[in-house]
């Protein structure tokens, strides 16, 4: 026992507790999503026209269909594990059956916990894009997240379940769906920015040739500096991946004796752009 790691501050006894509030929270969480979204509806309704609403109200709507999905994939989740439960602890109780596959429990509640902050962060940002304070590509990541944790959620009840049960096969359906969701979410973004942009477009016709000359060089400057911080954002990137991986334990079942050998890093030349030609 002591040497088993501790992933989780709380004794073995309690982990069936925080299966159940867990869910229960998670449930609630995209409850109050849903909610805060048909709000952000009325107000964008009513505070912007055009262009702007027609974005708005894509996003907003994609971002409830995609709330509808993750809801019902909890719902079928739990029902799920509940029939685990009943099919593997035998004469044993809920709580001593959780405790005893506390690794599996421990990864129920970790994946639970990521839909339901991945959906509390997509309303957020779904919130400053309305508003004109945030990025469309918040949204972007935020989807792609969540589906990442839909993934999780799933891998983490399909380990004990029987293949032939009727709720794993509405699981992995569910998981489709909310992938289907989450594709929506960004394909509405990326085409109301676009909306967005083209709306905002730049006039130049009235700018003298100094003028145009002046802007000219220092747009150049800025690509130049922007590029130079993707580069140094991408590198920063692979290492925060690398020690993602490293926290979640990807190292612990590495084999040993060297078996096998994890791929060396990347290095940072790969990164470089190839040299742009030059015009004559």
């Amino acid at each position: 026992q002591e040497l088993r790691p501790k992933s989780l501050d709380i004794k073995q006894e309690e982990l069936g507790d925080m299966v159940e509030k867990e869910m229960a929270s998670t449930s609630e969480a995209i409850e109050d999503a849903v909610r805060r979204i048909e709000e952000m509806m009325s107000q964008a309704r009513s505070e912007s026209s055009g262009v702007k609403l027609e974005v708005n109200e894509r996003i907003l709507n994609s971002c409830t269909d995609l709330m509808k999905a993750i809801r019902l994939l909890v719902t079928t989740s739990t029902n799920l594990q509940k029939e685990i439960v009943e099919s593997g602890r035998g004469a044993a109780t809920t709580q001593e059956f959780y405790a005893k596959n506390s690794r599996w429990t421990e990864g129920l509640i970790s994946a639970s916990k990521a839909v339901g902050w991945g959906a509390t962060q997509l309303v957020e940002s779904a919130d400053r894009v309305v508003l004109h304070t945030g990025k469309y590509e918040e949204l972007i990541v935020c989807s792609h997240e969540i589906a990442a944790s839909t993934a999780q959620l799933v891998a983490a009840s399909k380990v004990k379940a029987e293949k032939s049960s009727r709720n794993l096969a509405r699981l992995q359906e569910c998981s489709r769906n909310v992938n289907e969701m989450a594709a929506n979410v960004v394909a509405s973004t990326k085409s109301g920015q676009e909306q967005i942009e083209e709306k905002d477009t730049m006039d130049f016709s009235g700018m003298s040739l100094i003028k145009l000359k002046k802007e000219e060089m220092e747009t150049q400057v800025k690509v130049l500096e922007l590029e130079k911080r993707l580069e140094g954002e991408r590198v920063r990137l692979g290492e925060l991946r690398k020690q993602h991986y490293v926290l979640a334990g990807g190292c612990e079942d590495a084999p040993e004796d060297g078996e096998a050998q994890a791929a060396p890093a990347p290095r940072r030349g790969i990164l470089k752009k190839p040299p742009i030609a030059q015009k004559p």
